[in-house]
Protein backbone atom coordinates (compact mmCIF):
# COMPACT_ATOMS: atom_id res chain seq x y z
CA UNK A 1 0.00 0.00 0.00
CA UNK A 2 2.72 2.34 0.93
CA UNK A 3 4.85 1.20 -2.16
CA UNK A 4 1.63 2.19 -4.52
CA UNK A 5 0.70 5.07 -2.71
CA UNK A 6 4.50 6.48 -3.82
CA UNK A 7 3.87 5.26 -6.81
CA UNK A 8 0.78 7.28 -7.53
CA UNK A 9 2.15 10.62 -5.88
CA UNK A 10 4.83 10.42 -8.64
CA UNK A 11 2.32 9.42 -11.57
CA UNK A 12 0.42 12.99 -10.19
CA UNK A 13 3.59 15.16 -10.07
CA UNK A 14 4.99 17.14 -12.73
CA UNK A 15 7.82 15.49 -12.72
CA UNK A 16 6.35 12.81 -15.10
CA UNK A 17 4.74 15.72 -17.48
CA UNK A 18 8.06 17.40 -18.03
CA UNK A 19 8.82 17.73 -21.89
CA UNK A 20 12.09 19.19 -23.26
CA UNK A 21 10.31 22.58 -24.02
CA UNK A 22 9.39 23.02 -20.31
CA UNK A 23 12.84 22.33 -19.37
CA UNK A 24 14.23 24.22 -21.76
CA UNK A 25 11.80 27.54 -21.03
CA UNK A 26 12.62 26.76 -16.73
CA UNK A 27 16.24 27.44 -18.38
CA UNK A 28 15.27 30.66 -19.80
CA UNK A 29 12.98 31.74 -16.75
CA UNK A 30 16.13 30.86 -14.73
CA UNK A 31 18.57 33.30 -16.87
CA UNK A 32 16.05 35.91 -17.15
CA UNK A 33 15.94 36.11 -13.57
CA UNK A 34 19.78 36.18 -13.24
CA UNK A 35 19.79 39.05 -15.66
CA UNK A 36 17.32 41.14 -13.24
CA UNK A 37 18.62 40.18 -10.04
CA UNK A 38 22.18 40.22 -10.51
CA UNK A 39 22.91 42.48 -14.12
CA UNK A 40 19.33 45.01 -12.95
CA UNK A 41 18.16 44.65 -16.79
CA UNK A 42 15.17 46.53 -16.25
CA UNK A 43 14.22 44.60 -12.81
CA UNK A 44 10.67 45.71 -12.28
CA UNK A 45 8.99 44.04 -15.09
CA UNK A 46 11.93 41.68 -15.91
CA UNK A 47 11.47 39.97 -12.75
CA UNK A 48 7.97 39.17 -12.61
CA UNK A 49 8.27 38.37 -16.49
CA UNK A 50 10.62 36.02 -15.88
CA UNK A 51 9.23 34.03 -12.75
CA UNK A 52 5.42 33.94 -14.48
CA UNK A 53 7.44 32.28 -17.32
CA UNK A 54 8.92 29.74 -14.87
CA UNK A 55 5.29 29.10 -13.21
CA UNK A 56 3.98 28.64 -16.78
CA UNK A 57 6.11 26.31 -17.52
CA UNK A 58 5.69 24.07 -14.40
CA UNK A 59 3.26 21.10 -15.61
CA UNK A 60 -0.02 20.38 -14.29
CA UNK A 61 -0.30 23.54 -11.99
CA UNK A 62 -3.65 24.59 -14.22
CA UNK A 63 -2.46 28.42 -13.30
CA UNK A 64 -3.36 29.90 -16.89
CA UNK A 65 -6.08 27.16 -17.41
CA UNK A 66 -9.61 28.62 -18.36
CA UNK A 67 -12.98 27.79 -16.25
CA UNK A 68 -14.07 24.42 -17.96
CA UNK A 69 -17.58 25.81 -17.21
CA UNK A 70 -19.28 28.57 -15.31
CA UNK A 71 -19.40 26.84 -12.15
CA UNK A 72 -15.90 25.90 -11.92
CA UNK A 73 -12.93 28.31 -11.22
CA UNK A 74 -10.27 29.17 -13.51
CA UNK A 75 -6.30 29.37 -12.58
CA UNK A 76 -5.34 32.34 -10.41
CA UNK A 77 -3.38 33.49 -13.46
CA UNK A 78 -5.98 33.72 -15.51
CA UNK A 79 -8.07 35.73 -14.08
CA UNK A 80 -5.28 38.11 -13.22
CA UNK A 81 -4.29 38.02 -17.07
CA UNK A 82 -7.95 39.14 -18.04
CA UNK A 83 -6.35 42.92 -16.93
CA UNK A 84 -4.12 42.23 -19.77
CA UNK A 85 -6.28 41.04 -22.15
CA UNK A 86 -9.03 43.76 -21.50
CA UNK A 87 -6.13 46.46 -21.98
CA UNK A 88 -6.75 47.24 -18.14
CA UNK A 89 -3.15 47.15 -16.89
CA UNK A 90 -1.08 49.05 -19.84
CA UNK A 91 -3.61 51.83 -19.76
CA UNK A 92 -3.47 51.94 -15.82
CA UNK A 93 0.75 51.70 -16.24
CA UNK A 94 0.17 54.75 -18.36
CA UNK A 95 -1.74 56.48 -15.64
CA UNK A 96 1.50 56.32 -13.29
CA UNK A 97 4.15 57.39 -16.13
CA UNK A 98 1.54 60.44 -16.40
CA UNK A 99 2.01 61.24 -12.76
CA UNK A 100 5.61 60.97 -12.55
CA UNK A 101 6.17 62.94 -16.03
CA UNK A 102 6.91 66.26 -16.49
CA UNK A 103 5.79 67.76 -19.91
CA UNK A 104 7.92 71.20 -19.17
CA UNK A 105 10.85 70.35 -20.98
CA UNK A 106 8.39 69.25 -23.97
CA UNK A 107 5.80 72.55 -23.73
CA UNK A 108 9.33 74.29 -23.57
CA UNK A 109 10.83 73.38 -26.76
CA UNK A 110 7.64 72.06 -29.09
CA UNK A 111 10.19 71.01 -31.67
CA UNK A 112 11.14 67.85 -29.35
CA UNK A 113 7.63 66.61 -30.90
CA UNK A 114 9.46 66.47 -34.59
CA UNK A 115 11.91 64.29 -32.83
CA UNK A 116 9.62 61.67 -30.74
CA UNK A 117 7.73 61.29 -34.25
CA UNK A 118 11.01 60.79 -35.90
CA UNK A 119 11.68 58.01 -33.45
CA UNK A 120 8.78 56.02 -34.32
CA UNK A 121 10.38 55.11 -37.71
CA UNK A 122 11.89 51.67 -36.67
CA UNK A 123 7.88 50.93 -36.49
CA UNK A 124 7.20 51.43 -40.11
CA UNK A 125 10.59 49.77 -41.07
CA UNK A 126 9.90 46.75 -39.16
CA UNK A 127 6.45 46.56 -40.17
CA UNK A 128 7.37 46.35 -43.83
CA UNK A 129 10.15 43.76 -43.17
CA UNK A 130 7.78 41.91 -40.90
CA UNK A 131 5.46 41.67 -43.88
CA UNK A 132 7.98 41.21 -46.31
CA UNK A 133 8.54 37.43 -44.20
CA UNK A 134 5.35 36.51 -44.52
CA UNK A 135 3.63 38.01 -41.29
CA UNK A 136 0.31 38.96 -41.40
CA UNK A 137 -0.53 43.10 -41.02
CA UNK A 138 -2.27 42.64 -37.82
CA UNK A 139 0.72 40.68 -36.63
CA UNK A 140 3.06 42.82 -38.37
CA UNK A 141 2.04 46.17 -36.73
CA UNK A 142 2.61 44.31 -33.20
CA UNK A 143 5.76 43.28 -33.80
CA UNK A 144 6.76 46.80 -35.62
CA UNK A 145 5.66 48.27 -32.17
CA UNK A 146 8.33 47.09 -30.09
CA UNK A 147 10.40 49.83 -32.31
CA UNK A 148 8.50 52.74 -29.96
CA UNK A 149 10.62 51.29 -26.86
CA UNK A 150 7.60 51.30 -25.33
CA UNK A 151 6.36 48.03 -23.15
CA UNK A 152 2.39 49.22 -22.52
CA UNK A 153 1.74 50.30 -25.71
CA UNK A 154 3.63 47.20 -27.48
CA UNK A 155 1.24 45.00 -24.52
CA UNK A 156 -1.93 46.67 -25.66
CA UNK A 157 -1.54 46.88 -29.27
CA UNK A 158 -0.51 43.04 -29.43
CA UNK A 159 -3.25 41.75 -27.21
CA UNK A 160 -5.78 43.33 -29.74
CA UNK A 161 -3.86 42.62 -33.07
CA UNK A 162 -2.08 40.05 -32.75
CA UNK A 163 -2.33 37.87 -28.42
CA UNK A 164 -0.98 34.86 -29.66
CA UNK A 165 2.46 36.92 -30.12
CA UNK A 166 2.24 38.50 -26.87
CA UNK A 167 5.00 36.52 -25.08
CA UNK A 168 7.37 37.13 -27.69
CA UNK A 169 6.80 40.74 -28.35
CA UNK A 170 6.42 42.01 -24.58
CA UNK A 171 9.80 39.92 -23.63
CA UNK A 172 11.24 41.24 -26.65
CA UNK A 173 10.33 45.21 -25.77
CA UNK A 174 11.23 45.53 -22.40
CA UNK A 175 14.70 43.20 -23.09
CA UNK A 176 15.77 45.98 -25.68
CA UNK A 177 14.78 48.78 -23.28
CA UNK A 178 16.78 47.25 -21.06
CA UNK A 179 19.75 47.09 -23.28
CA UNK A 180 19.24 51.24 -24.11
CA UNK A 181 22.91 51.53 -22.56
CA UNK A 182 24.46 48.87 -25.12
CA UNK A 183 22.42 49.63 -28.39
CA UNK A 184 22.37 53.82 -28.63
CA UNK A 185 25.93 54.53 -28.09
CA UNK A 186 27.12 53.04 -31.37
CA UNK A 187 24.72 54.40 -33.48
CA UNK A 188 25.14 58.11 -32.03
CA UNK A 189 28.55 57.95 -32.48
CA UNK A 190 28.51 56.78 -36.02
CA UNK A 191 25.65 58.94 -36.78
CA UNK A 192 27.09 61.83 -35.39
CA UNK A 193 30.34 63.69 -35.51
CA UNK A 194 32.69 64.40 -32.02
CA UNK A 195 31.68 68.70 -33.02
CA UNK A 196 28.59 67.89 -33.29
CA UNK A 197 27.84 66.09 -29.91
CA UNK A 198 29.86 68.99 -27.82
CA UNK A 199 26.85 71.24 -28.44
CA UNK A 200 26.02 73.16 -25.35
CA UNK A 201 22.55 74.02 -25.65
CA UNK A 202 20.51 76.93 -24.35
CA UNK A 203 18.60 76.77 -21.11
CA UNK A 204 15.06 75.81 -21.43
CA UNK A 205 12.76 79.11 -21.09
CA UNK A 206 10.65 78.63 -17.53
CA UNK A 207 7.33 76.97 -17.94
CA UNK A 208 3.99 78.26 -16.32
CA UNK A 209 2.19 76.29 -14.21
CA UNK A 210 -1.06 77.18 -16.23
CA UNK A 211 0.92 75.50 -19.49
CA UNK A 212 1.72 72.25 -17.60
CA UNK A 213 -2.30 71.99 -16.27
CA UNK A 214 -3.62 72.95 -20.10
CA UNK A 215 -1.45 70.93 -21.83
CA UNK A 216 -2.74 67.63 -20.63
CA UNK A 217 -6.43 68.58 -21.35
CA UNK A 218 -5.32 70.25 -24.94
CA UNK A 219 -2.98 66.64 -26.15
CA UNK A 220 -6.49 64.73 -24.47
CA UNK A 221 -8.64 66.85 -26.72
CA UNK A 222 -6.45 66.82 -29.63
CA UNK A 223 -5.16 62.87 -29.47
CA UNK A 224 -8.62 61.65 -29.16
CA UNK A 225 -10.50 63.40 -30.97
CA UNK A 226 -7.81 62.24 -33.92
CA UNK A 227 -7.66 58.97 -33.01
CA UNK A 228 -10.37 57.96 -30.93
CA UNK A 229 -8.53 54.09 -30.61
CA UNK A 230 -6.03 55.69 -28.80
CA UNK A 231 -8.01 57.34 -25.78
CA UNK A 232 -7.32 54.66 -23.06
CA UNK A 233 -3.49 55.16 -23.54
CA UNK A 234 -3.57 59.09 -23.89
CA UNK A 235 -6.44 59.44 -21.50
CA UNK A 236 -5.06 57.90 -18.60
CA UNK A 237 -1.35 59.16 -19.08
CA UNK A 238 -2.89 62.91 -19.23
CA UNK A 239 -4.95 62.18 -16.48
CA UNK A 240 -1.90 60.92 -14.53
CA UNK A 241 -0.36 64.16 -15.33
CA UNK A 242 -3.08 66.21 -14.23
CA UNK A 243 -3.23 64.67 -10.98
CA UNK A 244 0.75 65.83 -10.87
CA UNK A 245 0.39 69.33 -12.07
CA UNK A 246 -2.97 70.54 -10.55
CA UNK A 247 -1.55 70.62 -7.03
CA UNK A 248 -4.82 69.80 -5.14
CA UNK A 249 -4.93 65.90 -5.65
CA UNK A 250 -1.20 65.11 -3.85
CA UNK A 251 -2.83 61.86 -2.51
CA UNK A 252 -4.42 60.66 -5.75
CA UNK A 253 -1.33 61.52 -7.28
CA UNK A 254 1.06 59.51 -4.92
CA UNK A 255 -1.05 56.82 -5.26
CA UNK A 256 -0.77 56.82 -9.25
CA UNK A 257 3.14 57.20 -9.15
CA UNK A 258 3.87 54.53 -5.94
CA UNK A 259 1.40 51.97 -4.61
CA UNK A 260 -1.04 52.03 -7.67
CA UNK A 261 1.95 51.48 -10.80
CA UNK A 262 3.29 48.84 -8.53
CA UNK A 263 0.43 46.70 -8.33
CA UNK A 264 -0.09 46.60 -11.75
CA UNK A 265 3.23 46.44 -12.86
CA UNK A 266 3.04 43.03 -11.09
CA UNK A 267 0.39 41.74 -12.36
CA UNK A 268 1.24 42.84 -15.79
CA UNK A 269 4.36 41.40 -16.09
CA UNK A 270 3.67 37.89 -14.27
CA UNK A 271 0.63 37.30 -16.72
CA UNK A 272 2.39 38.57 -20.02
CA UNK A 273 5.63 35.90 -18.47
CA UNK A 274 2.76 33.05 -18.22
CA UNK A 275 1.59 33.54 -21.65
CA UNK A 276 5.07 32.65 -22.51
CA UNK A 277 4.43 28.39 -22.68
CA UNK A 278 7.31 26.50 -24.10
CA UNK A 279 4.91 24.56 -26.85
CA UNK A 280 3.82 27.98 -28.06
CA UNK A 281 6.98 30.06 -27.46
CA UNK A 282 10.04 27.49 -28.83
CA UNK A 283 9.08 28.23 -32.56
CA UNK A 284 11.30 30.02 -34.91
CA UNK A 285 9.26 32.66 -35.01
CA UNK A 286 9.91 33.60 -31.61
CA UNK A 287 13.82 34.24 -32.94
CA UNK A 288 12.22 36.11 -35.97
CA UNK A 289 10.47 38.60 -33.66
CA UNK A 290 13.46 39.02 -31.62
CA UNK A 291 15.38 39.97 -34.66
CA UNK A 292 13.14 42.43 -35.78
CA UNK A 293 12.32 43.76 -32.56
CA UNK A 294 15.79 44.89 -32.37
CA UNK A 295 15.60 46.36 -35.95
CA UNK A 296 12.75 48.35 -35.38
CA UNK A 297 14.38 49.69 -31.85
CA UNK A 298 17.58 50.33 -33.63
CA UNK A 299 15.86 52.41 -36.90
CA UNK A 300 13.43 54.45 -33.91
CA UNK A 301 17.26 55.35 -32.65
CA UNK A 302 18.17 56.16 -35.75
CA UNK A 303 15.39 58.09 -37.17
CA UNK A 304 15.32 60.39 -34.21
CA UNK A 305 18.92 60.67 -34.16
CA UNK A 306 18.40 62.17 -38.10
CA UNK A 307 16.04 64.47 -36.86
CA UNK A 308 18.59 65.60 -34.46
CA UNK A 309 21.00 66.39 -37.21
CA UNK A 310 18.33 68.44 -38.62
CA UNK A 311 17.69 70.46 -36.35
CA UNK A 312 20.96 70.92 -35.30
CA UNK A 313 21.68 72.10 -39.36
CA UNK A 314 18.43 73.92 -39.06
CA UNK A 315 19.22 76.19 -35.91
CA UNK A 316 23.01 76.32 -37.50
CA UNK A 317 24.15 74.31 -34.22
CA UNK A 318 22.25 75.41 -31.29
CA UNK A 319 20.73 72.00 -31.11
CA UNK A 320 23.01 68.72 -30.01
CA UNK A 321 21.88 65.93 -31.75
CA UNK A 322 22.29 63.90 -29.14
CA UNK A 323 19.52 64.38 -28.10
CA UNK A 324 17.52 62.56 -30.81
CA UNK A 325 18.29 59.23 -29.77
CA UNK A 326 16.22 60.02 -26.49
CA UNK A 327 13.02 60.15 -28.79
CA UNK A 328 12.25 56.87 -28.37
CA UNK A 329 9.77 56.24 -25.42
CA UNK A 330 12.04 54.98 -22.78
CA UNK A 331 11.76 57.28 -20.22
CA UNK A 332 14.30 58.35 -18.55
CA UNK A 333 16.71 55.94 -19.71
CA UNK A 334 16.85 56.80 -23.08
CA UNK A 335 17.83 60.62 -21.95
CA UNK A 336 20.22 59.67 -19.36
CA UNK A 337 21.95 57.78 -22.59
CA UNK A 338 21.73 61.30 -24.15
CA UNK A 339 23.79 62.80 -21.14
CA UNK A 340 25.98 60.36 -20.48
CA UNK A 341 27.42 60.66 -24.59
CA UNK A 342 27.28 64.55 -24.25
CA UNK A 343 29.57 64.66 -20.92
CA UNK A 344 31.96 61.71 -22.62
CA UNK A 345 32.55 64.34 -25.70
CA UNK A 346 32.45 67.34 -23.36
CA UNK A 347 32.21 67.16 -19.27
CA UNK A 348 30.68 70.02 -18.97
CA UNK A 349 27.85 69.22 -21.05
CA UNK A 350 24.65 68.61 -19.65
CA UNK A 351 21.95 67.59 -22.16
CA UNK A 352 19.38 65.50 -19.65
CA UNK A 353 16.37 68.13 -19.58
CA UNK A 354 16.90 68.73 -23.13
CA UNK A 355 16.33 64.94 -23.62
CA UNK A 356 13.18 64.86 -21.66
CA UNK A 357 11.06 66.87 -24.29
CA UNK A 358 11.91 64.19 -27.00
CA UNK A 359 12.09 61.60 -24.00
CA UNK A 360 8.33 62.17 -23.37
CA UNK A 361 7.79 62.84 -26.76
CA UNK A 362 8.14 59.43 -27.91
CA UNK A 363 5.38 58.44 -25.06
CA UNK A 364 3.44 60.25 -27.13
CA UNK A 365 4.44 59.34 -30.26
CA UNK A 366 4.25 55.95 -29.77
CA UNK A 367 0.74 55.87 -28.31
CA UNK A 368 -0.17 57.82 -31.61
CA UNK A 369 1.67 55.21 -33.68
CA UNK A 370 0.10 52.09 -31.96
CA UNK A 371 -3.84 54.00 -32.10
CA UNK A 372 -3.20 54.53 -36.36
CA UNK A 373 -1.83 50.83 -36.49
CA UNK A 374 -5.13 49.91 -34.72
CA UNK A 375 -7.27 51.84 -36.62
CA UNK A 376 -5.66 50.45 -39.90
CA UNK A 377 -5.97 46.77 -38.61
CA UNK A 378 -7.86 46.31 -35.83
Amino acid sequence: MFIDSLIKLWEDSGFVALTWQSILMIIVACVLIYLAIVKKFEPLLLLPIAFGVLLANLPLTGLMSEPASSTEAGGLLYYLYLGVKKGIYPSLIFLGIGAMTDFGPLIARPSSMLIGAGAQFGIAVAFIIAIAMGFTPEEAASIGIIGGADGPTAIYLTTRLAPHLLASIAIAAYSYMALIPLIQPPLMKLLTTKKERMIHMEQLRKVSKLEKICFPVAVSILCILLLPSVAPLIGMLMLGNLFKESGVVERLSETAQNALINIVTIFLGLTVGATAVGSEFLKPQTLEIIVLGLIAFMFSTVGGLLIGKFMCWITKGKVNPLIGSAGVSAVPMAARVSQVEGQKASPGNYLLMFAMGPNVAGVIGSAIAAGILLSLFG
